[in-house]
């Protein structure tokens, strides 16, 4: 009798264990996804995570239930971006999603193993984010913002606005790798149209100082490079009687002249597209870098009157957007 009680016992036991089983396996199958997402805390990263949120949403992913976020921001301060990479690294996310050269450096500086996709970047070639745009390799893709080549834009469009035009001061953010490639897309401009440009590496607690001397130096204008803090570099160069442009959307919006920059609403996105296809197997370096086709010109027409300029007509006909 107790041997056919230990047979039914066992029984019931294998019987247990195979109905478990499945249970288990639907369980890991239900494993929700963790992306974390790094990024510099400059004019323009509410936009991204909202259209970026929202994109996934689109694709199909319910937060809370189908996928989940690791949400980290430098709060203004660069210099924190390589602790904050280290951590999503321990956490094991799935995928880290960067927005600004500075964040995707720094993700990639922590890991060649977990994925990540570039919501906005400069030049991820020359920064060595990828190998190529085509065939990036490694664990990085995404979107470029290719905003240093928009710096010789940003010159041409100076020379535009202002035909007197002999020198412009490009003002850099020291701490920022990015800052070399777009110094040297803004010197070609220069070059091409004989245009000093005058250098100023910085950092951004030394804004107001630079500006201070520029109001002494009396440039005819100043390119700004888009993850210095927009909106104060904006208002100073008001203060300081300095037309100033930069490559950053939103900054004509925050008072600065004009801005030359990518339609960043598609590349936005775009980066849900690519965290979905490596989500579901896709590898990252066969993945090719997207570069953007659609761009805008933005004038704040208010701030040219503050200025005393007056805008040439053909530009303001050429423009997106006019902030008047």
């Amino acid at each position: 009798m107790a041997t056919h009680i230990r047979r039914r016992a066992f029984i019931a036991l294998l019987g247990g264990a195979a109905t478990g089983w499945p249970l288990a396996a639907r369980a890991q199958q239900r494993k929700v996804p963790t992306v974390g997402v790094l990024l510099v805390e400059a004019p323009g990263w509410e936009q991204f995570w909202r259209l970026f949120r929202d994109a996934m949403r689109q694709t199909g992913y319910v937060e809370g239930q189908s996928i989940r976020y690791e949400f980290r921001s430098d709060q203004g301060q660069i210099g924190r971006l390589p602790e904050l990479a280290a951590e999503l690294v321990r956490l094991n996310v799935d995928l880290i999603v960067t927005w600004f050269t500075p964040a995707a450096l720094a993700a990639k500086a922590a890991t060649r193993d977990t994925p990540i996709v570039m919501a906005l970047a400069g030049d991820p070639v020359a920064n060595g984010l990828v190998h190529s745009l085509n065939r990036p390799g490694g664990n990085v893709t995404g979107m470029s913002g290719v905003n240093a080549e928009l710096g010789a834009k940003s010159v041409e469009l100076v020379r535009e606005m202002l035909p007197s035009t002999h020198r412009i001061a490009a003002l850099a953010n020291a701490p920022d790798p990015f800052s070399k490639p777009f110094l040297e897309q803004i010197e070609a401009g220069g070059r091409a149209t004989g245009i000093t440009i005058d250098v100023k590496m910085l950092r951004a607690e030394e804004l107001e100082t630079v500006f201070a001397d520029l109001g002494k130096e009396r440039p005819d204008a100043a390119i700004v490079q888009p993850s210095l803090p927009a909106k104060r570099a904006a208002e100073l160069a008001v203060k300081y009687r300095i037309p100033a442009v930069s490559t950053l959307g939103p900054f004509a919006e925050l008072g600065g002249l004009m801005s030359y920059a990518p339609a960043l609403d598609y590349l936005y996105r775009r980066a849900a597209v690519y965290v979905d296809k490596i989500l579901k197997g896709a590898k990252p370096g066969d993945l090719p870098v997207e570069q953007p086709t659609q761009f805008e010109l933005i004038i704040n027409v208010k701030t040219a009157k503050a200025l005393g300029l007056t805008m040439p007509p053909s530009l303001l006909a050429r423009a997106d957007e006019v902030i008047e």
